[in-house]
């Protein structure tokens, strides 16, 4: 009886134990400071702006689909230029290194085109990087994003994600 008291009470501390380390999950479509269920559209943006404010390359790349596709117009050469997953991975990274502090807001929601496993949304965006007091950067812009997933019980994942701001 002292053994299956001792057992049951070891669980009861384990199974109580929660990782200080580790975001919670949430169904709050507001919060920007835990992850955000993927399977509603509006998680990918709160999760996307996650990642940025606390520069986390786990909870971003968990955003891209594997054939993940980056756009964006070079205005200096006049060419419309793309990269693959792998690249915006190390794009990404590099920002996360470089930047004291990031905030990506997502703004209005301009236009929603497909149904429930492939959608196309263009959106606002305001991206504000730190790199020093005297080095700041704000972006506005627009982002086309397609989102697919296989059915409507997973998460949705970024497939092609066309960045139309001007910067």
């Amino acid at each position: 009886m002292k053994y299956l008291l001792f057992i049951l009470s070891c669980f009861a501390l384990i199974s109580s134990c929660k990782n200080p380390f580790a975001p919670t999950l949430s169904n709050n479509q507001d919060s920007n400071n835990v992850i955000s269920d993927q399977r509603n559209v509006i998680g990918i943006f709160n999760n996307w702006s996650y990642a940025y404010k606390f520069k986390d390359t786990l909870v971003y790349g968990n955003l891209l689909d594997r054939n993940f596709s980056f756009a964006y117009r070079n205005h200096e050469k006049g060419l419309d230029l793309t990269w693959s997953r792998d690249q915006e991975m190390i794009s990404t990274y590099r920002i996360f290194v470089a930047a004291n502090t990031l905030d990506l807001v997502w703004n209005d929601q301009i236009n929603s085109i497909g149904d429930s496993l492939n959608i196309q949304i263009s959106r606002g965006f305001t991206l504000k990087i730190v790199f020093s007091a005297d080095e700041i950067i704000q972006i506005q812009g627009r982002a086309t994003v397609v989102l697919i997933r296989p059915n409507i019980q997973t998460d949705w994942r970024i497939l092609f994600w066309r960045d139309e701001s001007e910067f």
